[in-house]
């Protein structure tokens, strides 16, 4: 992928119209799931937010349209991606790494919140992208406890640590959490009623106390099936996708 080079790129809105960001034409594009994520994390302006495998930078650039005045970081293996990661916003501080072998002045700093959309897929159990960028984003190559351990040490003392999965890698999320990390939450999110839940989102505090807590099925879509074309998502998702709305829980 050749970053400047315009036919190979789109830029598409997001969040309404809010917020517009370069993405590739082919290769790994950025969906709902990071938009979900953003709007998830209960940050206020003036926090130090950390984004591990942060792509064209959706989850991160999605929150700090949401919640003014926040330092967002960056860290992403891909050169192009990262490239385009600092030209949707130069004042995003993207660092050009994997997220197990980050400089030392990274490792060095404390969030308050780190928030990350791994890989969802083993490939042991599953086929392989053919196009490189959406395999790397796609696909586990890193371990997801690595992940999750990675974003345990650089939060400050009661940092949040934010994740978005698929819902049967729950029990390895929940696994994977260091000893110092508490008061667990998780949103399962379903794509409508009566459906089981495809995806997850967990939270989990740095020194944490609280009781672990399930809640309630988000529902994406209006209805039982889907019947026809159009947009369908609930007036809960369709705030957040259209009016950059916060989806506290």
């Amino acid at each position: 992928m050749d970053v400047y080079d315009p036919d190979a790129l789109t830029r598409d809105a997001f969040l309404g119209g809010k917020l517009h960001l370069w993405q590739p034409r082919k290769g790994y594009r950025a969906g709902v799931d990071p938009v979900l994520l953003a709007a998830t994390v209960p940050a206020q302006a003036g926090q130090r937010v950390l984004e591990l495998g942060c792509g064209v930078g959706a989850a991160s650039l999605c929150l700090g349209a949401r919640v003014p005045g926040l330092q967002l970081t960056g860290v992403e293996i891909q050169p192009a991606y990262a490239a385009l990661a600092r030209r949707n916003n130069p004042a995003f501080e993207v660092v050009e790494a994997d997220i197990d072998a980050m400089p030392l002045a990274l490792r060095q700093r404390q969030f308050d919140h780190v928030l990350a959309n791994p890989p969802y897929f083993d490939r042991h159990a599953s086929v392989a992208a053919t196009n490189s960028g959406r395999e790397t984003a796609l696909g586990e190559a890193t371990p997801l406890e690595t992940w999750v351990k990675i974003a345990a040490k650089r939060l400050a003392p009661k940092g949040q640590a934010h994740f978005i999965h698929r819902a049967e890698r729950l029990p390895d999320l929940i696994r994977s959490l260091p000893h110092d990390m508490g008061s667990i939450e998780v949103l399962p999110i379903a794509p409508r009623i009566g459906r089981m839940a495809e995806l997850v989102i967990l939270r989990a505090r740095k020194s944490g106390r609280g009781a672990f807590r399930l809640n309630a099925p988000l529902i994406m879509h209006e209805g039982a099936q889907h019947l026809s074309d159009g947009d369908s998502y609930v007036p809960e998702i369709r705030a957040v996708l259209r009016e950059g709305a916060a989806l506290p829980f």
